[in-house]
């Protein structure tokens, strides 16, 4: 399915930090950043893709923040009361 048939059918894109636990030094942390289309308030593909980290890679997982925003919105209409005519 094509990313304008995903949205259009309710997905958006989301920005998700992912903080976890580095495998051989647990006492400190590393950031990921994930981005693709996804439907809130539920992200079936980021958690999805957190089942995939957990089951598959070694760093633990601490802090997941999520942002969300919408990608095809209504067109924004300004009436302007003046004409200009240009010769």
């Amino acid at each position: 399915m094509s990313d304008f048939a995903r949205q259009l059918e309710d997905y958006r894109i989301t920005t998700a930090e992912i903080i976890y636990r580095m495998p051989d030094h647990p006492a400190f942390l590393q950031t990921y950043l994930w981005q693709d289309l996804d439907v809130a308030p539920e992200f079936p593909v980021l958690k999805k893709f957190l089942d995939f980290w957990e089951r598959n890679l070694d760093g633990k997982l601490f802090k997941v923040r999520i942002a969300h925003s919408e990608l095809i919105k209504p067109a924004e209409f300004r009436f302007n009361a003046n004409v200009l005519t240009l010769h």
